[in-house]
């Protein structure tokens, strides 16, 4: 598709996609990447939470958007995953202080961080999560705060009410959610498998 070629990846980006797939976890499509990217550095993101690292294909390119002095929080259960990611960020010369790598499932790791202090908030990883992640990406955002929700449109088949496995339920209902949530200004991009974009009120 056109757009998600619209801003090529270039050899970072593209190691890091294989290592993704070398290891069989997903990773953000390119034209949703580069949303992030443009989100990330609308907002002036100083502070980001990522859920579910991967292999730092998202966090590549929420950093490029962000502050030089921006500091991305990652978050994912698999070590391995983690791992490839910080070779991504060493190939891309991307100091140290700005990634705090945590390990762990994000239902105990995020309760541990602020309220309301973090610019931007990208759910990914598990989807069954989902309503829990969103929940609590909400308390963490300040007000204009940004929450994105990746793979919103699970394969086309949110959009889809003969759909009704378990996962596309989920994802759809946390649209649903969001669409009628008062905290909230939401929008549903179809960039990438979905991406849902919610503005802290």
């Amino acid at each position: 598709m056109y757009c998600e070629d619209f801003v090529p990846e270039d050899e970072v980006l593209l190691r890091a996609r294989d290592r993704a797939a070398e290891l069989g976890c997903p990773a953000i499509l390119p034209g949703a990447g580069a949303l992030l990217r443009v989100l990330a550095a609308a907002l002036a993101a100083r502070a980001v939470v990522e859920i579910g690292t991967g292999t730092g294909v998202a966090s590549l390119w929420l950093l490029r958007g962000m502050p030089v002095d921006g500091v991305l929080t990652t978050i994912d259960v698999e070590v391995e995953h983690q791992r490839a990611a910080k070779e991504a960020f060493a190939e891309e010369g991307v100091a140290p202080t700005r990634t705090r790598t945590i390990p762990g499932r994000a239902s105990d790791v995020l309760p541990r961080l602020t309220d309301g202090a973090y610019d931007l908030v990208l759910v990914g990883g598990d989807e069954l999560g989902y309503p829990e992640y969103v929940e609590q990406g909400l308390r963490l955002l300040r007000p204009g705060g940004v929450l994105a929700v990746d793979g919103a449109l699970h394969q086309d088949r949110v959009a889809d009410p003969a759909r009704r496995d378990e996962v596309t339920t989920v994802v759809r209902e946390v649209g649903r959610a969001l669409r009628t949530d008062e905290r909230v200004l939401p929008a549903l991009l179809p960039s990438g498998d979905g991406l849902l974009l919610a503005v802290r009120r």
